[in-house]
Formats: structure tokens, sequence, C-alpha cells
């Protein structure tokens, strides 16, 4: 019997690959239904452990030896890891997969590479379904708008309702759900690295208030001086996951035909910000001031205080 589709929904066995944010957020609230939740992070074998281990045994979520040792056991596989791990993931998941067991991918990964990921899942029996995440998480948590992509797309639609998730079948083939979210996500990644260089660049100058004034005046419903905070919080403290999606929205630009040169920049930005993040230019991560500072200007002059002690090469990867 296809346990996935003659269960309720709740009493699945829930996978997760990825304990990231995105994993302890989804862990967190499919628990606190009484679902059952596993999962296994590549993390879990590091020196990052002990919180991931933590978080696990608080909410009661079960801590798999291996990609096969969790979808042995799974009747939906949620992934939700870096963009470049998409196509291994479901490599690494399909071998063990059971037959009929859902695959939700909830990576943002290019149209190309979603259906690759589809063929591996399908191919060994599982049903592959592509997600797409249209916004930040957080704010949302699980209900957190979410396109659905291919032929099993509109079966598991109010199954994930039932659990609590807020799906919309965008299409019954695969690449259109990704398309959309990259394609989002030319903008919106761009939005951030473009308000880090220009907010940055006009504090050098000393212009930052002007500039502020006049982004108000011409788009008036964005307040900068907060849009800006959150923005450079976002990049510093996610910069390494954002920057590696936004080389998967270039490689989408890619299959459309086009030059992707401004997702190619936003991928450098995000990046650039991330490697000083590593090295502590922004404070060591977990301590009072990591990407807390309620003024953007506190992040922009650590990052001028770096550029200045470059001088040949001002933006150097650290």
């Amino acid at each position: 019997m296809n346990r996935a589709t003659h269960l309720d929904p709740r009493q699945w066995q829930v996978g997760l690959v990825g304990y990231g944010e995105v994993g302890r957020i989804l862990a967190e609230d499919l628990r606190a239904q009484g679902v059952t939740v596993a999962t296994y992070d590549l993390k879990l074998g590091g020196t990052h452990a002990e919180p991931l281990q933590r978080h696990a045994g608080l909410h009661g979520v079960t801590l798999a030896a291996s990609h096969v040792d969790l979808a042995a056991q799974a009747d939906m596989i949620v992934s939700a890891v870096t963009a470049s791990q998409a196509e291994p993931v479901a490599a690494a998941v399909a071998p063990a997969i059971r037959p009929g067991a859902w695959f939700l991918d909830f990576n943002s990964a290019s149209p190309g590479a979603k259906q690759r990921a589809a063929a591996m899942v399908d191919g060994a029996g599982g049903r592959y379904v592509e997600g797409a995440v249209m916004t930040s998480i957080p704010p949302y948590r699980i209900r957190v708008p979410l396109l659905l992509g291919g032929a099993a797309a509109a079966e598991l639609s109010p199954l994930l309702a039932t659990l609590g998730f807020a799906p919309q079948v965008a299409s019954d083939q695969f690449g259109v759900a990704s398309a959309t979210k990259m394609c989002r996500s030319v903008m919106i990644k761009g939005l951030e690295a473009m308000v880090i260089e220009s907010f940055t660049a006009a504090r050098h100058y000393g212009v930052e208030d002007a500039l502020i004034a006049s982004l108000a005046e011409t788009f008036p419903a964005i307040d900068w001086e907060k849009q800006g905070a959150y923005f450079f919080q976002r990049v510093i403290e996610h910069g390494r996951r954002r920057s590696e999606e936004v080389r998967e929205v270039a490689e989408t630009v890619r299959e459309a035909g086009l030059t992707p040169w401004s997702a190619a920049g936003t991928a450098e930005r995000q990046a650039f910000v991330a490697d000083l993040a590593d090295t502590g230019v922004f404070g060591a991560k977990g301590q009072p001031g990591f990407a807390r500072s309620a003024d953007w200007r506190v992040e922009a002059d650590r990052l001028l205080a770096h550029a200045a002690t470059q001088t040949q090469h001002p933006e150097a990867k650290p």
C-alpha cells in the first residue's frame, strides 16, 4: 500500500533534508501539529552539529544517519538546502525513496535543475513536486506563499494545506513555478545588493540623507531607512545562501538565452558580504551587534572600514 496516498497527511512521517533556518521552522510547525518529523543535514556530522541537535531534541525531531536512512522512512521528503545542493540531494535520496512517496523540492533552483531533479526522483518511483517559495519564510513560517509545479502538484496541494502550508498550483509542467520565483529574485535579491552598494557609497561621500530623501520622493510607499536596515541584516546573515540562489537565478536567465549581467553582479555582491561576515567584519555571529543593528549606517561603516584596509583591491575577497 502506498502510505503517502492512503494516510491522513497528519499521520505521515515527514523527512526534512536540510536543517537550517527553513528546515527548523518547518519542523517546529509540523511538530506542533503532532506530525512525525525526521531530519538529515550534512552539518549534523560537523563542528556545528550541537545547536542543531539541541533544537531537534527540544522539538522531538529524529536525527537520521544519512539521506538513505531518511528516505527509507519518509512518506514525504522536503528538500530545503542551499541552491547548489538541490540536484545532489535528489540524487542521494532517489535510490531509497519509498514507492509513491512525495518529494517536495523547496529549493531556489533554476527550471532546468528542477526538471533534472524530477527525473531522478520520479525515475526511482517517487512523486516529485517542485515548490517555489515566493517571499521570506520567517514572517509567514509554514504558511509562506508556495507555488507548486508538476503533474502531481494538484494532488499534493490539498494534502499540504491540511498540514498548514499555503500552496497554489502554478502548472502541471516542471519549471513554471521555479521560473516565476527566479525571475522575481532578479528584482528582489538585486534590490538588496543595490541598496547595500548605493547606501554604503553614499555613506562614504556623506550624501546618505540626501539619497534617502530622493528615494522617498520617488518611492514614497517605502520606508528606506527601515528597508535599508532590513536588507543589510538579511544579506549579512544569509548572504551565502542568497548568493547561491542568485547563481541559480543567473542560470535561469541563461536558460532563457540572455546574458545575466544583473543577476551575476548581484551574486557577487551577496557573496562578498557573506565572505566578510564569515571573517567577523560585522562582529562574531551570535554576539550582540551581528546583523542586528537598527541603523544600516553601522554596517555600512564596517564595510567602508574594511575597504579602507584594502589598498590595491578595495573589494578583494577576504
